[in-house]
């Protein structure tokens, strides 16, 4: 064990670079952490789908549903078994939205994926079981209607709760929350008062 610590340690003339390469590191993941509102994603507030421009008109069409009465988006879009599954799920997820959005790789219409749509089907059974009994859907998984064993329930309930439409321009006028500024307050205060200066300034007479 001391040999692979003593070949992974660096030349000791090496050590005041690594140690502060390594803090640089730390910093600016610490930073990204920050910027992105990564923590706002452990939580179940429906303003962190938002944080991404692109998931406006997804918060706007759900805002305005029957279901924003009662849900959230990890009501529907996350698994409730287990709470290791509900966040390894959150996480995966997570990094395949933040990899495409980060690239600008979303599509115009966003359609949601396999995985997603096995977990919706399961969240309609687990708050509608009742209904569900009614018209024999409870058992009808994303798999069993591949074999024509039934349909999911919003390929009869096509309006709930975001309707038709998945355009990015759906609702182009549509009102959410407005996303914080990542600028510490601290520093947003010197800013203008800077400017603040810097105009008078230059509106006094010469």
């Amino acid at each position: 064990m001391i040999k692979i610590l003593n070949y992974l340690l660096p030349p000791r003339k090496w050590v005041p670079f690594v140690i502060m390469a390594v803090g640089i590191g730390m910093g600016l993941f610490a930073y990204l952490l920050y910027v992105s509102n990564a923590v706002s994603y452990l939580s179940d507030d429906p303003k962190t789908c938002v944080n991404c421009h692109v998931m406006t008109p997804f918060y706007a069409t759900w805002q305005h549903s029957s279901h924003a009465r009662v849900t959230n988006c990890n009501d529907c879009h996350v698994p409730h078994n287990n709470a290791f599954n509900k966040y390894f799920f959150k996480a995966k997820d997570g990094i395949y939205h933040a990899t495409i959005f980060t690239w600008r790789a979303e599509p115009q219409v966003i359609h949601i994926k396999e995985a997603g749509t096995d977990v919706v089907q399961k969240n309609c059974q687990r708050c509608h079981s009742d209904l569900n009994a009614n018209v024999s859907t409870k058992g009808v998984t994303l798999e069993s209607k591949k074999h024509g064993e039934g349909k999911l329930c919003w390929d009869c309930h096509r309006e709930v709760p975001h309707g038709r439409v998945n355009s990015l321009s759906s609702v182009p006028n549509a009102r959410v929350p407005l996303l914080e500024s990542p600028i510490p307050e601290w520093l947003q205060k010197q800013t203008d008062s800077t400017k603040t200066a810097k105009k008078e300034e230059s509106n006094k007479p010469k």
